[in-house]
């Protein structure tokens, strides 16, 4: 089953996206990409914000993450979209064959993001470990790709490189630690806490599992 939402939300996606026009798609491109970054940064001193000073019961602990995720994803596509068409207000003309290209090509990347960002969403959702083929270690496209960890990856590498704020800055799922025979010391675990968290909180009955937000609240690129 959630191979098919997730078709059905690339090609929903690629299609609106390529209605756009080749200056639209790219502009939408550039804005969903840069939502999703900032979304993924600072979710998480948001949700640890919200438990604090609105509701901090075993149940809405869990609930603030996906919340504070998706919420900060669509306000950031909203805000973006305001600025690019004030930037460019009027249809500029492209040749015919780069328009088609361009709008197919950025409508596609576009789609794709916002599918696998929303799989990623997932993982933060007060739903059991497993649910609607939704398994954390599958690649849950069709069994070929697993979109939630590319993006993952993605917004890993950025922080860690364009997005650091100097030597001394946080990384995105950035825990260190040290193992004898291995180089790399941070090991990101956002897949297994998030699915830790949904399995106790199934077996519990929603009661579980402290936020897992406290520990990042104050981290930025």
């Amino acid at each position: 089953m959630i191979d098919i939402l997730l078709l059905a939300i690339l090609g929903i996606v690629t299609w609106c996206v390529a209605s756009e026009g080749a200056w639209g798609a790219g502009f939408i491109f550039v804005s969903v990409l840069l939502a999703g970054l900032l979304a993924m940064n600072y979710f998480e001193p948001l949700a640890t914000f919200l438990t604090n000073n609105i509701a901090s019961s075993g149940a809405w602990r869990q609930r603030w993450d996906s919340i504070a995720l998706v919420g900060l994803f669509v306000a950031f596509i909203f805000l973006f979209r305001e600025v690019t068409v004030r930037i460019a207000p009027t249809y500029m003309q492209v040749h015919p064959l780069v328009h088609e290209i361009a709008r197919w090509s950025f409508a596609f990347m576009t789609g794709y993001i916002a599918m696998a960002f929303l799989l990623t969403a997932l993982h933060t959702a007060p739903l059991p470990r497993e649910f609607g083929g939704f398994t954390p270690e599958r690649a849950n496209f069709f069994g070929a790709v697993a979109p939630d960890r590319q993006w993952l990856g993605f917004t890993q590498y950025v922080s860690e490189k364009s997005m650091r704020n100097g030597s001394m800055g946080h990384i995105f799922d950035g825990p260190e630690y040290t193992f004898p025979q291995h180089q790399n010391s941070i090991w990101p675990s956002f897949p297994i806490r998030y699915a830790t968290r949904r399995g106790q909180g199934a077996a519990g009955g929603g009661q579980a599992a402290k936020p897992l937000t406290e520990e990042k609240a104050s981290r930025a690129f």
